[in-house]
């Protein structure tokens, strides 16, 4: 389990809405996060509407100790936002902890304790901290291994910036322990000249620290706590939302995508559909329509594609590759002969239908991975859980998962050895928030 703490002793910089939509963007991509609130302010409960009223428990009654009472553990005081999203609140007494603490020995470890006590439950532990630096942020510091400093593109932010770090530097020494630190840009809007020049000089004097992904300025975000949702519910085709899903994304180890593509990048071919020309010219079940060095010895004027037939005469299973994507085939495949084939009987043949087939009773989907050990398959029917939907191994790389679908629309995604794909034998696709693609499987 991951745990990162949001922190900046500045107020008004985004630290809860950082919190909120950054955990709600995890849970959306099938990550299992707990977002815990240590601030006595309880905005993260506002923020998600969970009425302050029916708080009983709090994440102060996860810090005492049995001679202060009747302390909690932390999985008796989660609420469930959504799936894969749950929520430790806070409330005004947590303001007394540090009173109650002082000068008790292993008063800093407190939050560490609770954490660990549920990290076989979670993947990531989103900690909010208080507008300070004290008992508190110390214990959250002591609890994670990352830390988030959102910084608004503004002056007085630039300003104070080098004193947060050297704070949290200080504090690192003192935790004794390796904690990553990480500078986030918020509340940016590219209109005005200040925060361009804000986000310039942040580059500049704290390379080492700057993240690459950028909240913008975005009024749909400000919306969504007023309605006590995260931008994942309230708009998940805002541009707030895609800042959050590429901070979220960065974090997990991908690079961001470009929230507006360029016409270029519209124009460009997706690298899912010559990742699917590749795969099929593989397969000894298909053969060239004719020889490749006549394709690619005709002038830039001809037809740039080489078309692709199956054994059987169905038209269902022709293909064409584009030169481009000839050109980057593999080196073992023959370009201009039929490769020898041992007559294939019927079970066989079906086996080697990959996509998406109706069934009296499902859908069967089916791909092909060579050297994958394991597909999951995530979408609309499982609220993209990346592990609830495995795909069982019908021969090595061959999967295959027979879902009870009702009529409807739905969208996937293959997860092949952790890794999200777009599923190469299903050519019905669509663009996704992320700037990906999605299959798209109809069922009437």
């Amino acid at each position: 389990m991951r745990t990162i703490a949001i922190i900046n002793q500045k107020g008004g910089c985004g630290k809860t809405t950082t919190a909120i939509n950054l955990s709600a963007c995890m849970a959306r991509m099938g990550q299992k996060t707990l977002l815990v609130d240590m601030d006595p302010q309880g905005h993260c409960a506002v923020g998600l509407a969970v009425p302050e009223d029916q708080v009983e428990r709090s994440m102060y009654d996860v810090l005492l100790e049995p001679s202060d009472g009747r302390p909690a553990q932390l999985s008796e005081i989660v609420w469930q936002i959504a799936t894969d999203f749950d929520l430790a609140p806070s409330n005004i007494k947590l303001a007394a902890f540090e009173q109650i603490f002082a000068g008790r020995p292993g008063r800093e470890d407190r939050l560490r304790k609770a954490i660990k006590s549920v990290e076989k439950n979670y993947q990531w532990t989103i900690i909010d901290c208080p507008p300070t630096v004290g008992l508190i942020t110390f214990n959250a510091l002591r609890a994670c291994d990352e830390v988030i400093v959102p910084v608004e593109t503004g002056y007085f932010s630039l300003h104070g910036l080098a004193k947060v770090m050297e704070t949290l530097e200080e504090l690192r020494e003192q935790c004794d322990q390796e904690i990553v630190i990480r500078v986030l840009p918020t509340l940016y809007d590219t209109r005005t000249k200040l925060a361009r020049e804000v986000l310039a000089e942040l580059r500049t004097k704290f390379r080492d620290y700057l993240m690459e992904s950028t909240i913008n300025f975005n009024t749909k975000l400000k919306e969504a706590a007023s309605f006590g949702q995260p931008i994942t519910e309230y708009d998940p085709g805002s541009k707030g939302y895609k800042d959050f899903a590429n901070l979220a994304r960065e974090l997990m180890g991908h690079r961001p995508v470009e929230v507006e593509p360029t016409s270029s990048d519209r124009l460009s071919r997706p690298a899912e559909l010559v990742q699917r020309a590749r795969q099929l010219a593989q397969l000894t079940s298909y053969k060239f329509g004719r020889p490749a060095q006549q394709i690619l010895a005709q002038g830039a004027n001809s037809e740039p594609h080489l078309t692709l037939t199956s054994d059987d005469d169905d038209d269902s299973n022709v293909m064409t590759i584009e030169r481009d994507e000839l050109l980057d085939a593999p080196a073992n495949v023959s370009m201009n002969m039929r490769m020898p084939m041992e007559p294939k009987t019927i079970e066989q043949k079906i086996e080697e239908i990959y996509g998406v087939q109706r069934e009296p009773d499902g859908i069967t989907f089916r791909t092909k991975f060579d050297g994958a050990s394991t597909v999951t398959i995530a979408g609309d029917f499982n609220n993209w859980s990346s592990m609830s939907t495995p795909m069982s191994m019908t021969r090595p790389g061959v999967f295959a998962a027979k879902l009870p679908l009702r009529s409807g629309r739905y969208r996937y995604r293959l997860i092949v050895d952790g890794r999200w794909v777009t599923d190469p034998f299903n050519k019905h696709v669509e663009t996704n928030n992320f700037g990906e693609l999605n299959n798209v499987v109809e069922v009437e």
